[in-house]
């Protein structure tokens, strides 16, 4: 009986999340909105990076760091 308990709670769960997961990211206006899983700075410190290196323009460099910067 305890066994049945546990495994009706933990699918009980898993079809939870599984429904919620269908409404996440979306806005009001039902647009999606963007989660940032890091910081600015460290956006920053990666661009810097990837500048330092060669692999992206002056110009790419400027444009991004400006889009990290006015970015809310």
């Amino acid at each position: 009986m305890k066994n049945r308990i546990i495994l009706t709670t933990i699918v009980g769960l898993l079809i939870s999340f599984s429904v919620s997961g269908c409404f996440l990211g979306k806005g009001e206006d039902n647009e999606k909105t963007s989660i940032r899983a890091t910081t600015k700075g460290q956006e920053l410190i990666d661009l810097q990076k990837a500048w330092d290196k060669g692999i992206i323009t002056t110009e790419e460099y400027e444009k991004q760091r400006k889009k990290i910067l006015d970015d809310k």
